[in-house]
């Protein structure tokens, strides 16, 4: 057992004793796992740098990371379902997402409708990701560092700048995560690069124009956390500084905590905590920087822990498009999500096919198969992950000239006209990540209630073998797999509409990292080659998609909803598009309006005679997705109000 401490620092009754369903009452465990693990194990191989980690008078590594459950007071009144998140960005969001409660990531998340205690999992987040900051709200892992001085050439780090506000001075990570300190501050041979836009040439800063310092009440600073550019980074385009750093966590044993902690919960938690009761069951979730995490997850072999028991049954890697990311090489910084890397390196199918492109054979399923270990796999995507440039490289060849059959244990299903995070009311202008901003108010539809049904489905796919609907998303052999170009074609119609470049949208290329990229030591920049296509679902005369899961919001439209936005011209590159978020335009209420401004879309009511009709409409649609399995029929009437409240927002402004 890898697991072979559990240190509670917390054990209270959770959202105050209250009693969800036939299960009753739950309690909440904040503790530190302390994990011990064999480098030399079969099944700890593919983990970069594992072997040259410290070890113990075992010869085993160990590390240490948070660990929290919220789990039934009597276990056997529970489902023995677990479901683990791996936390993104250190949030524990998992209750709050399926639960749906509105919050804000908290140390304990409020439990919201109960939606998956009522059901009698026990819900568990574990810390994997080295670069967190760790807080009570924000969980991590403690990673054992290796010592570069054995190594002649230990490699080299990137760190990506993407400014959306005017600075000198850069924090050498992404967003607030923990940094990788410069070696040496005066170092020749580091480099910054800039673009003046993600696939953009690249030119290199001379080096006397900037170096690694930071703006202090007392001028600038000599800092090996910071790089200062004298001329002041350019709001809207792209910088990458490579240097030497003395730090070298080894970021895979993220992967291992996941795989162990469940492990642990799943079989051997008699051991250190008697009254969890072991489960049977176990579903893995991630959302964005952590559904890539899953699939490399997957494509690693891990599904089995040192005793060669499988270990997830199920996994939900959500909005994680078609990559994987940066979690098990040298230098890795988990945070990373958009700069070329190993994140970006096929395969991009569950199942085995070969890419003309990078001119390899695999398949995110292929190391898994062999062990006989493939989990019950629910891949779940809104519109922006096929906007940035990935997302169709899942069910599609390398040339985009067919489609791709996933494995029968798999499903992808498109959320159609949807942005990275479940849309709300009243619609907002705010949250984009990194200071960011769209021109148009961000996408309104709320697709939580699909993605509630997709983990029922794969829950009673694993227990009983029912079968969940078939995949839903956009294909070649429909014609509903289109260039993004061709929507341009649509939506540029809409009145006030800017124009974007086609060749400064996100794509992936071919990517070689160098001849140590086996051994995860990368060369940067990367040599980049042959771009992948992007295919996107076509969309209808009113701009909105055509191919995937329908909600009410897209087949009885009140507003075009897209999975992209424009960048506002004072975050810079107004030609360009804010990564992750959508919009919703509404159409215009009467003829009058729609006129006056020159509106090709049909006002709203010209499409529809009432709001009564419109209700009946509404509901007609929602009833076909219960029937077909896509929407839960508890849900039903959730997915009928949302529709009336856009309605009435867009009748009403």
């Amino acid at each position: 057992m890898a697991a072979i401490g559990l240190e509670i620092r917390k054990r209270f009754p959770y959202a105050d004793g209250r009693k969800f369903g036939s299960v009753g009452a739950y309690e909440q465990i904040d503790a530190i796992i302390t994990f011990a693990v064999d480098p030399e194990a079969e099944q700890n191989q593919a983990i970069v740098d594992l072997e040259y980690a410290p070890r113990d008078a075992d010869g085993k590594v160990r590390f240490t990371a948070d660990f929290s459950f919220v789990k039934p007071v009597d276990p056997s009144n529970g489902s023995k379902h677990l479901l683990i998140e791996l936390p993104n960005r250190g949030r524990r969001r998992v209750i709050d997402t399926f639960n749906m409660s509105g919050k804000d990531a908290a140390a304990s998340p409020d439990p919201g409708d109960g939606f998956l205690f009522d059901r009698g999992f026990t819900v568990a987040s574990i810390g994997w990701q080295w670069d967190v900051y760790r807080d009570e709200i924000l969980m991590g892992l403690e990673a054992p560092y290796v010592d570069l001085s054995q190594f002649d050439d230990p490699g080299q780090n990137v760190v990506e700048i993407r400014p959306n506000m005017a600075s000198n001075t850069w924090f050498l990570a992404d967003r607030i995560h923990r940094p990788l300190k410069v070696a040496d501050l005066n170092d020749p041979n580091a480099v910054l690069y800039v673009r003046d836009y993600e696939d953009g040439d690249t030119t290199v800063i001379p080096r006397n124009r900037w170096r690694f310092a930071q703006e202090t009440p007392d001028g600038v600073l000599p800092s090996d956390e910071h790089i200062y550019l004298e001329s002041g980074f350019i709001p809207g385009k792209y910088y990458q500084v490579v240097f030497a750093s003395n730090d070298a966590p080894v970021a895979g044993c993220g992967l291992l905590a996941l795989r162990d902690a469940t492990s642990f919960l799943k079989f051997d938690s008699v051991s250190l905590l008697p009254d969890v009761g072991n489960l049977d069951v176990a579903i893995g979730y991630g959302v964005s920087q952590t559904g890539r995490m899953l699939r490399h997850f997957m494509h690693l072999g891990l599904n089995v822990d040192e005793q060669n028991r499988v270990v997830f049954d199920g996994l939900m890697p959500h909005v994680a498009g078609g990559r994987m990311g940066a979690f098990n090489h040298r230098f890795a910084q988990p945070s990373n999500q958009s700069y070329p890397s190993f994140g970006h390196l096929p395969p991009f199918t569950d199942t085995d096919s070969r890419d003309p492109i990078s001119n390899r054979s695999d398949g995110l399923l292929s190391n898994l198969k062999e062990l006989s270990a493939v989990p019950k796999v629910m891949y779940t995507n809104s519109s922006a992950e096929y906007w940035r440039g990935d997302c169709s490289l899942i069910h599609t060849d390398a040339t985009a000239a067919k489609d791709v059959d996933l494995e029968p244990t798999s499903r992808a299903y498109h959320f159609a006209g949807t942005q990275h995070g479940a849309g709300f009311l009243p619609q907002s202008h705010e949250g984009a990540a990194e200071g960011a901003k769209g021109v148009f108010a961000y996408n309104v539809v709320d697709y939580s209630p699909l993605l509630r049904a997709a983990l029922v489905n794969l829950e009673e796919w694993i227990t009983s073998g029912k079968e969940p609907p078939p995949s839903s998303h956009a294909r070649i052999d429909h014609e509903s797999a289109v260039p993004r170009s061709s929507v341009f074609d649509t939506i540029n119609k809409l009145p006030g509409q800017p124009k974007l470049d086609p060749k400064k949208l996100w794509v992936m290329r071919k990517t070689d990292l160098g001849d140590r990229a086996d051994q995860g030591i990368g060369v940067y920049p990367p040599v980049e080659g042959e771009a992948y296509p992007c295919l996107v679902s076509a969309v209808d005369a009113d701009g909105n998609e055509v191919a995937g899961i329908r909600l009410p919001d897209l087949s009885q439209p009140v507003a075009t909803h897209a999975g992209w936005n424009p960048r506002d011209p004072e975050t810079g590159s107004p030609d360009q598009i804010v990564p992750m978020q959508g919009f919703t335009r509404w159409f215009p209420v009467s003829a009058k309006d729609r006129s006056a401004v020159s509106d090709p879309r049909p006002s709203i009511e010209e499409r529809y005679e009432s709001r009564e009709k419109y209700d009946e409409l509404v509901r007609r649609d929602a009833k076909t997705l219960v029937d077909e399995g896509y929407v839960l029929e508890q849900d039903f009437e959730l997915v009928v109000q949302n529709a009336l409240d856009r309605y009435d927002v867009a009748v009403n402004r």
